[in-house]
C-alpha cells in the first residue's frame, strides 16, 4: 500500500493587497487625478515638442502647459555680450568664475531663455567630415548671436578651421582613439571643464563611454550622436540629446551627414522661427592666396588659366578622402588620358607627397604643372584662382562648390554621387557640377571617354574665360 504524497503548503499571501490596484479610486484626491490627466494630455498634444529622454526623469511630462513666461529674456533671440573684457590683452576675454562662485555675474537668460556664450564642437574624421560640418558651425553663430565657438578635433581636422572665421580655438585631441592614453584624456576632461562651456556637442557615433566623456566636460548641453544599435544602451543617462544615424559610419550619409544635429540646432523656440542651414563656406586670407600662387606660378600656370586635378592615387593622408567613400582615387595613367582633352586651359596635377612626382613626371612629362597641396586651405586658395576643378570624390569637390567654381566629379557608383554631391542653389540657372560615376562599382572602371566629354562641354575656353 503506498503512502498518500505529501503537498507542500502554498506561502500565504501576506504581500497581496485586499483591494485590486485597477479598482483603486482617487475619491479623496481628486486634484492629483486632474492635475496629472491635463498635463499627460497637454503633453501629447503639444506641437513641436522636445523629445523625453526617459534616462533623464521617468516621471517628466514634458512642460508645464500653465507655466507663465515673463517678458524679461523669456523670447526672441540672446544679444552680444556688450560687457567689455576685464583685461583687453587676456585672450581668454572675460574672467571666469568657478561653478558655484558669484553666481550673479552669470546672466539670467543662461536659465530662462537658454542662452549658450561658450560651445564646444567635438568633431569625428579628418579634413573631408570637419569641412562639411562649417554649414552647422555657422548655424550656431547665427542661432546664438555672440557665442564662442571652439573646436575638438583631429590633426588632420585642425588644418581645416585656417579657412573658418568663426572659430575661436582649435584644440587637436583624437577623439576617435578607443583607448586614449590616459594622460591625454584626463588633461583633455581639464581643459574642456576649465573653459566652462554651456553646450558641447559631438560628432562621434559612440556609447556610454563617450557619453561619460562629454557629462564630465560639466557643460550645461550636451549633445551627440549614439550607436544606432545596442551598444548605445545607457549613453542617454549623461546626454541631453541623442541623435540615432543609420548606420554607424555617420560619412556614409554624405552632404547631409549632419541633418539630425543641425535639426535640432535650428529648431524654432517660443518666437524665434527655424534656422536655416546656411550652405557650405570657406573665407581666404591674403597670405594663403599669396603662398598658393607663388607655387602654381612655379609650377607653370597662370591665374584663372588652369584646371586642377585632385585625386591622384597615393597611400598619403594628405589625399583628403571621405571615410564614407574610400574608393575615390585614380591612378595617373587615367588621369593623364582625361587631361590629354583640355586644351587652351593648362591642367595642374595635385599631388599630396613629393614621393608621386616621380611618377607624375614618368606618365605626363617632364613638362607637367605639378603643385604639392597638403592642407585644405592651400587646396582652396588654389582652386580659387583657376578656372575649374576635376576631381574624384575628395574635399576638392566640397570646396569647388564653396568657392562656386565649375567641376567634374568622378565617383565609383551612382548611390555615392547621389548623397556627396551637394544639391545646387535653386538661384543658380545651371549646374556648375557634372557628375560622372562608374557602371562596375569601381572608380578604376570609370568610363573615361564620358569624362572627356563632360570636360570638354564644361571647360570650353569661353566659359573658362568668364569663370576666370
Amino acid at each position: 500500500m503506498s503512502a498518500t504524497p505529501l503537498h507542500p503548503k502554498p506561502i500565504p499571501p501576506y504581500l497581496t493587497p485586499s483591494i485590486p490596484l485597477t479598482q483603486f479610486q482617487f475619491t479623496n484626491f481628486p486634484f492629483l487625478l486632474q492635475s496629472f490627466s491635463a498635463r499627460k494630455a497637454a503633453a501629447s498634444i503639444r506641437p513641436n515638442a522636445k523629445k523625453i529622454n526617459p534616462w533623464l526623469d521617468p516621471f517628466d511630462q514634458g512642460d508645464d502647459p500653465e507655466m507663465e513666461y515673463g517678458s524679461l529674456y523669456a523670447d526672441g533671440k540672446q544679444d552680444e555680450d556688450p560687457r567689455p573684457p576685464d583685461n583687453p590683452d587676456n585672450p581668454y576675454g572675460f574672467l571666469k568664475f568657478p561653478m558655484g562662485y558669484t553666481v550673479e555675474v552669470a546672466s539670467l537668460a543662461l536659465k530662462i531663455r537658454g542662452d549658450v556664450r561658450r560651445c564646444c564642437c567635438v568633431i569625428s574624421g579628418g579634413v573631408y567630415e570637419n569641412l562639411l560640418f562649417f554649414p552647422a558651425i555657422q548655424l550656431i553663430r547665427d542661432r546664438y548671436p555672440g557665442v564662442q565657438v571652439d573646436v575638438v578635433t583631429s590633426a588632420r581636422g585642425k588644418q581645416c578651421f585656417e579657412i573658418n572665421k568663426n572659430v575661436r580655438w582649435a584644440t587637436e585631441y583624437e577623439i576617435d582613439d578607443d583607448f586614449p592614453d590616459p594622460a591625454d584624456y584626463t588633461d583633455m576632461l581639464g581643459l574642456l571643464k576649465s573653459r566652462y562651456y554651456d553646450m558641447i556637442l559631438s560628432t562621434k557615433v559612440g556609447g556610454i563611454g563617450h557619453a561619460a566623456f562629454l557629462f564630465m566636460s560639466s557643460a550645461r548641453d550636451r549633445l551627440s550622436y549614439v550607436y544606432p544599435n545596442v551598444n548605445a544602451a545607457g549613453a542617454g543617462l549623461f546626454l541631453s540629446e541623442t541623435f540615432t544615424p543609420k548606420t554607424a559610419n555617420l560619412s556614409e550619409a554624405g552632404y547631409n551627414m549632419y541633418d539630425e544635429m543641425t535639426e535640432w540646432l535650428g529648431r524654432p523656440f517660443r518666437s524665434v522661427p527655424r534656422q536655416a542651414v546656411p550652405p557650405l563656406r570657406v573665407s581666404l586670407s591674403r597670405k594663403l592666396k599669396e603662398v598658393v600662387e607663388a607655387k602654381y606660378r612655379a609650377a607653370g600656370a597662370v591665374k584663372g588659366r588652369y584646371i586642377v586635378i585632385h585625386g591622384i592615387e597615393s597611400d598619403s593622408k594628405a589625399s583628403m578622402q571621405s571615410r564614407g567613400d574610400t574608393d575615390s582615387l585614380l591612378p595617373i595613367e587615367i588621369w593623364d588620358e582625361i587631361a590629354s582633352v583640355i586644351s587652351g586651359l593648362t591642367p595642374v596635377f595635385v599631388i599630396p607627397h613629393e614621393k608621386e612626382r616621380e611618377n607624375v613626371e614618368d606618365v605626363v612629362g617632364e613638362d607637367a604643372s605639378i603643385v604639392f597641396i597638403t592642407t585644405p586651405g592651400q587646396l582652396a586658395a588654389l582652386i580659387n584662382d583657376s578656372a575649374g576643378v576635376i576631381a574624384t570624390n575628395t574635399a576638392a569637390i566640397q570646396l569647388a562648390h564653396a568657392r562656386g567654381k565649375p567641376s567634374v566629379a568622378l565617383f565609383c557608383s551612382e548611390d555615392k554621387a547621389k548623397v556627396f554631391v551637394p544639391l545646387p542653389n535653386p538661384e543658380e540657372k545651371k549646374k556648375k557640377c557634372a557628375v560622372i560615376f562608374s557602371k562596375t562599382g569601381k572608380l578604376k572602371g570609370i568610363d573615361v571617354e564620358a569624362v572627356k566629354t563632360a570636360v570638354q562641354i564644361l571647360f570650353s575656353l569661353p566659359l573658362a574665360i568668364n569663370v576666370a
